[in-house]
């Protein structure tokens, strides 16, 4: 099986990664590379249009291991981001075999919740945009509660910033 995260998160963050060409290119970090399978295909041969939110899913997770946070140790600080809008604008479908790769960047940080702009692309065109709207949920009582200061710190640093892509 093959491991389709950024191995290298921290070649990111220094900026070691090589840039995409000229021309239209992700206006944030690549965290999460995927080949669209034939089960994730509708009967057009198109990704499906929920897999969108999976793919986002997935690169939330990776976003936060470039920062430092692997999943597991995110929750251990006491984060536990829950979706709660989802906006997403589709330019072209993807498709069966199409390798993609979704970049991440965080727009906005408050105290318990944080919004994450990703984009959809299959080299250089760009497939979707989505915008996530996460709130830090505490499981127990399922409300939300302040992001910790760790994680916080570290959405606050990385907001905004444009960081190089990496090539195919």
């Amino acid at each position: 099986m093959v491991d389709n995260r950024i191995d290298e998160p921290d070649a990111l963050l220094r900026g070691d990664a090589t840039a995409y060409e000229a021309g239209a290119a992700p206006s944030a970090r690549v965290v999460y590379r995927h080949r669209v399978r034939y089960h994730e295909a509708d009967a057009q041969g198109f990704l499906f249009n929920s897999r969108f939110l999976e793919l986002a899913d997935v690169a939330m997770t990776e976003y936060f291991r470039a920062l430092g946070f692997p999943y597991l140790a995110l929750v251990a600080a006491g984060a536990d981001p829950s979706v709660v809008r989802a906006d997403l604008t589709f330019m072209a479908p993807a498709r069966f075999e199409d390798d993609l790769s979704v970049s991440a960047t965080c727009v906005r940080v408050g105290t318990s919740s944080f919004v994450l702009a990703m984009e959809v692309w299959r080299d250089h065109s760009r497939l979707a945009e989505l915008t996530l709207t996460y709130v830090n949920v505490d499981p127990v009582s399922a409300t939300s509660r302040p992001l910790p200061e760790p994680v916080a710190e570290a959405l606050v640093r990385d907001r905004g910033r444009s960081a190089p892509r990496l090539a195919k």
